[in-house]
């Protein structure tokens, strides 16, 4: 409304309380005021960006007609809506993150999810089961996502039971990601409807193209979503080309808990991505770059020659500092095409924006020059999908300016030449004003009124204004039009006739120059199809470029990718604590699983070995204690293990060692190099983490009932080519309940699913099982003792521990002295009363039928003389009243 957004009724009070604006009414002198709150129109933006932060929804209103030809009311309109997950202008988006937009639609046994990124194009739809939306949806993590209306109302049975669970699971997740739940009505879902206005879109005949079931919910999904794109934005789409299909199969599938434990693009505390591994990988100079980055590793893949091929290109950069850098320039100097894309598809794009497009368009024949002749096949395929658009870079640098300006309202965006029409009304205009210079000077001289000037105002146009001391000496024909303090202001009839073509000369202009602008743009957006192509390798290039300077800066090496399920890793270190921490003092370690038994692997161990012990060796005699014990290397089975029981005290680096064996993993996987000595990874399909403790008050779940339904996930969808890496499962309830989980855990990983498994436990019973399981090992963090002293010396040794050193922990914590004694007290106790003679843990013989069969306890409990009676019983030869009798005396004598 004029200069000002205005909000009524309970929008305004909203937008006071949300904004800070100062709330105000309409009509105070009636009986029900009517609420408002406004700001001016050049903050927009700012209250925009204030107002999506805060999950809510804005309809922007504008005016769409002249004012001055308008009859009565002017004419407005909404121009747009905005909401999280819809926006494009830079001022509301975070430059180097994705902005998704998703849609779920239930359709029986399966859910169609579709995810749009508007800013820069980027649309894809899949069918997922309820158990895989979680994961999906922690992987995207959405602004918004849409549903249909009263989803989670539904109650038709057991199908619409199964519905019901996937709202309360979908509602808790979006609450969690801070996501806003957009319900669409059910006609927007309409899977017929829905086909049809994708092909509209696309102007296509038939999905087929798009290697998309048109039938799939996840492409109903897809048509819903880009009805409400369409509804929002009120503008065309032309930078949404294509609907991708996503294949989770293609893709290392982590869920949702194992991608929050290992904090791969936010910490799990305070959620920031500052402390993540994403933050420790971003060498990337672009805002796309910096996308896509944080794209290839939440979806790492599982094709072994397509990971090879970004290792490929990355280790042929890494080698060429020279062509990294100057790439990096190039790059650097950049826009960000992508978005730019966007805006000019849907017709928001600047002057300004245009121009910026056109500078990065300019960047790419030296760019292209630079990848020309590179070997591997990623950075060849790369230079030949570089498209340089020269048309349309030509056709922007010959309109715009050099420097255009944001708005298009005050003119000034195209070079003079451009248009000759456009020339004619500038010259006009700029001539009018020199007459209104040369007029003034005339004036002056004609009335001897020195300080006589000529101004302008959009009420009354151009005057002449004269000081109160000076009004005597004004000519007749001068017209009073307004008297203020200490000025009069005149107008003349040849003033007034000179202003009107002036105007006139100016308005033409402007309105001419916004047409001309606006075909521009929307000749660009016909490209976008090629300037989204450029974009895409620019990304790549920029990607794989900043892992080679990662890789170099940090001595990563590159990983052998292999198919067969191996993890044989030298030297690997923690790629975010290796960095967070002072040069030279993270300790590397080993990780072997599924290494086959070479000589050499032995001699690597028998060397790590024997530095431990000379580490570890202190003054001679009584001072000197070694808390490790350590397997004879001939019986080390560690280089044929799937599974490692790994055992150490507190602070020692258990949870980190665990931790960067899956990160490393995906870190290869993703086609980056490795913070390691050497490594050789096997293709994982899966990773699973359970690692640390919490509870989700929110669902009714304890935290031993979060613990075992994500024990209980891993155990039901872990594969042969999986990697799990298990921290303390069963600390949540009483000892020997936890002993007994964990030990039917590690039992069951280890003969069923046969998967790469990393179990971490204080539960020292547990190391006993290597003496069952064929293809387990122990390892240990080794610890020196002196004394009272303790020191973690963080390396990974083979063989178990025997200590957990809880209570030196408490100690060092500042416990106070008579507890820290008496709990040692206490421990002596209780570990005397479950070690056999020998002074081990006592553990449960094997059982020896079929092998889906697990013992019922760990412990064998006192012998009761009952049992022999009952062993004794002649059961085929006693009827059933007698067995009855039998049963019954039994029971007596048992009360007794």
């Amino acid at each position: 409304m004029g200069d000002f957004y205005e909000l009524f009724y309970e929008d305004a009070e909203i937008a006071a309380r949300t904004l800070g604006l100062t709330l105000t009414s309409r009509d105070k002198g009636s009986t029900n005021p009517i609420p408002m709150a406004g700001f001016p129109y050049h903050a927009l933006d700012g209250y925009l960006q204030k107002l999506v932060r805060a999950g809510i929804r804005a309809a922007i209103c504008e005016q769409v007609e002249d004012p001055k030809k308008a009859k009565g009311l002017v004419k407005r309109e909404v121009t747009q809506v905005v909401t999280p997950g819809t926006l494009v202008d830079d001022a509301l988006l975070d430059p180097r993150e994705s902005n998704f937009l998703a849609c779920v639609f239930p359709d029986r046994d399966r859910l169609g999810l579709a995810w749009l990124e508007l800013s820069s194009g980027r649309f894809v739809a899949t069918d997922v089961t309820l158990n895989e939306l979680a994961d999906e949806l922690a992987r995207l993590r959405p602004a918004e996502c849409v549903v249909p209306e009263g989803w989670e109302g539904e109650d038709r049975g057991a199908r619409s039971a199964e519905r019901g669970k996937a709202s309360t699971t979908l509602n808790s997740q979006l609450s969690t990601l801070n996501s806003l739940l957009t319900e669409r009505p059910p006609w927007s879902f309409v899977p017929n409807e829905c086909r049809r206005r994708l092909l509209a879109h696309f102007q296509a005949a038939t999905l087929d193209g798009f290697d998309l079931d048109a039938d799939s919910p996840g492409v109903t999904a897809a048509g819903a979503l880009l009805e409400y794109v369409q509804e929002t934005q009120k503008a065309a789409l032309g930078h949404i080309t294509r609907l991708e299909p996503y294949r989770r199969s293609t893709h290392l599938v982590i869920d949702e808990t194992t991608r929050a434990s290992l904090e791969l693009t936010r910490t799990m505390r305070e959620g920031r991505r500052e402390g993540s591994l994403l933050w420790v990988m971003d060498e990337t100079v672009t805002p796309m770059g910096a996308r896509l980055l944080s794209d290839w590793l939440s979806n790492p893949l599982v094709d072994v020659e397509a990971i090879r091929r970004r290792l490929d290109a990355v280790e042929e950069l890494s080698a060429d500092a020279v062509l990294g850098r100057e790439l990096r320039e190039q790059l650097e100097r950049g826009y960000d095409l992508e978005r730019l894309t966007a805006r000019v598809g849907t017709g928001r794009a600047s002057p300004r924006d245009l121009g910026c497009l056109a500078r990065t368009l300019a960047l790419l024949p030296k760019l292209k020059a630079k990848l020309a002749g590179r070997r591997s096949e990623l950075l060849c395929a790369l230079e030949a999908e570089l498209d340089l658009c020269p048309d349309v870079r030509a056709d922007v640098e010959q309109a715009l300016v050099d420097e255009p300006p944001l708005a298009t309202t005050e003119g000034g965006i195209l070079r003079p030449g451009f248009h000759a029409a456009l020339d004619e009304l500038r010259d006009l205009a700029r001539g009018g004003k020199e007459w209104i210079a040369a007029y003034q000077a005339r004036e002056v001289q004609r009335t001897g009124i020195p300080n006589l000037k000529i101004g302008f105002n959009r009420v009354f146009g151009y005057y002449l204004e004269v000081t109160a001391a000076q009004a005597a000496k004004v000519p007749a024909d001068y017209i009073r039009k307004q008297t203020l303090k200490n000025q009069e202001r005149y107008v003349t009839p040849e003033l007034k006739e000179h202003e009107d073509k002036v105007l006139r000369a100016e308005e033409s202009a402007v309105s001419l120059e916004q047409e001309l602008f606006q075909a521009l743009r929307e000749r660009v957006a016909a490209h976008a199809p090629r300037l989204k192509q450029t974009a895409s390798v620019l990304a790549q290039v920029d990607v794989l470029a900043a892992l080679a300077v990662l890789a170099v800066k940090h001595n990563y090496c590159r990983p052998e990718i292999a198919e067969d399920p191996i993890l044989d890793i030298r030297d690997a270190r923690h790629p975010v604590l290796d960095r967070l921490q002072p040069s030279g003092e993270f300790v590397p370690n080993d990780v072997m699983l599924g290494v086959a038994g070479r000589e050499s692997e032995r001699a690597n161990i028998e060397h790590s070995t024997s530095n431990i012990e000379r580490r570890t060796q202190g003054p001679p005699a009584k001072d000197k204690a070694q808390s490790t014990k350590h397997a004879p290397l001939s019986t080390l089975n560690a280089q044929l293990s799937t599974l490692i029981l790994l055992t150490g005290p507190n602070l020692a680096g258990t949870s980190t060692y665990i931790r960067q064996a899956a990160l490393l993993t995906i870190m290869a996987q993703m086609g980056s190099f490795v913070p390691a000595r050497a490594a050789r990874i096997g293709i994982a399909d899966r990773v699973f983490a359970r690692v640390g403790a919490s509870d989700e008050l929110g669902k009714g779940q304890s935290t031993f009932m979060v613990e075992m339904t994500e024990t209980a996930r891993i155990l039901n969808a872990a594969t042969r080519r999986s990697l799990v890496i298990l921290d303390e499962i069963g600390r949540g309830t009483s000892t020997y309940d936890g002993i007994s989980l964990a030990w039917a855990v590690t039992e069951y990983l280890h003969d069923m699913v046969g998967c790469r498994t990393l179990f971490a436990t204080h539960y020292h019973e547990l190391t006993e099982l290597t003496q069952t399981l064929k293809s387990a090992a122990n390892w240990n963090v080794a610890v020196h003792e002196d004394g009272e002293q303790i020191k973690f010396l963080h390396k990974i040794v083979p063989g178990a521990a025997d200590k957990s050193y809880g209570i030196h922990v408490a100690r060092l914590a500042g416990v106070p002295p008579s507890v820290v004694e008496r709990a040692r007290v206490v421990l002596e106790t209780l570990e005397a009363d479950h070690l056999d003679e020998r002074g081990r843990p006592k553990v449960p013989e094997r059982p020896t039928r079929a092998r889906t069969q697990r013992q019922l306890a760990l412990f064998g409990g006192e012998h009761h003389p009952l049992l022999d009676e009952i062993r004794e019983l002649n059961l085929e030869q006693m009827t059933p009243a007698a067995a009855l009798q039998e049963l019954q005396r039994l029971r007596e004598k048992l009360e007794r």
